[in-house]
């Protein structure tokens, strides 16, 4: 993807498995937002090939889009909208939408049913963006910082009912800045930095590929000892056989996915 003479993406190679929740993470600017809208249409591609749900997503028909969701990272609409009027009026676009009231009880807005969308919260208007992209009850989600603005149990309660949608089998698509959501929902992550992808895979196979070090620390004559490794369980039961047992204060902190995405980031600047 090309604007002007700037490349946004180069050469993003990219497959997504049915009934998976993939995660794209990537520093500001690395092209997130910019692939996930190719790959719904609503941007056109300088070059490559696409094909989303068996189709171009250029040349997608009324019927392909409507087998998507789309989760914005932000959306304006009329703020005089009340929330269940908007959410019925989006409904009536589908063939089999998912029960309004049900959707509304799943993202916390059941009280809010009446209410104006200008005079919602940030969080509940984010909440409601989702429930727009939900309520067609597509093949495919797409989710661009869905969680934004979320207080921690209303972000918990969404991460369940994405469990339940992966679980009925939708395929999911989300971009997120949270390393711990990635962690947690997605089956795969795919790593987008300075247009590219640079790594894909599950959170253990990136931290292997990445090649990050856990670390075990222990006390021994009064001091902290620490040391980097690839084989924590291997250090820590020779420590156990040099002290002849239990080894004083023994931690074993294995390489997180921040600390795999921070190494990438680093390695390509």
């Amino acid at each position: 993807m090309r604007y002007g003479t700037k490349d946004i993406l180069r050469g993003v190679d990219l497959t997504v498995n049915h009934g998976e929740v993939l995660a794209l993470l990537g520093p500001n600017g690395a092209g997130k937002t910019t692939t996930v809208e190719v790959l719904e249409g609503f941007r056109r591609r300088t070059s490559g090939s696409v094909t989303v749900l068996g189709r171009d997503p250029d040349d997608g028909d009324e019927e392909w889009r409507g087998r998507l969701g789309i989760v914005f990272q932000s959306w304006r609409d009329h703020s005089r909208w009340r929330v269940g009027e908007l959410l019925h009026h989006f409904a009536s676009y589908y063939r089999s939408p998912r029960d309004v009231t049900e959707v509304l009880e799943a993202l916390q807005l059941g009280d809010q049913v009446d209410q104006q969308c200008q005079k919602l919260s940030g969080g509940q208007r984010r909440r409601l963006d989702v429930a727009l992209g939900i309520i067609g009850d597509p093949q495919l989600l797409f989710l661009d910082e869905p969680t934004t603005g979320f207080d921690p149990v209303v972000r918990r309660e969404f991460h369940d009912l994405l469990t339940r949608l992966k679980t009925d089998g939708m395929t999911i698509v989300l971009t997120t800045h949270d390393l711990h959501e990635a962690e947690r929902l997605a089956d795969r992550i795919a790593i987008l930095v300075d247009g590219r992808i640079a790594a894909a895979g599950t959170s253990e196979e990136l931290s292997e590929r990445a090649r990050s070090q856990a670390r075990v620390i222990w006390w021994a004559d009064g001091c902290r000892q620490e040391e980097q490794t690839s084989d924590p369980s291997a250090r820590a039961w020779q420590l156990h056989n040099e002290f002849g047992g239990p080894v004083p204060e023994l931690e074993v902190h294995r390489p997180t996915l921040e600390d795999t995405y921070l190494r990438m980031i680093a390695e390509v600047k």
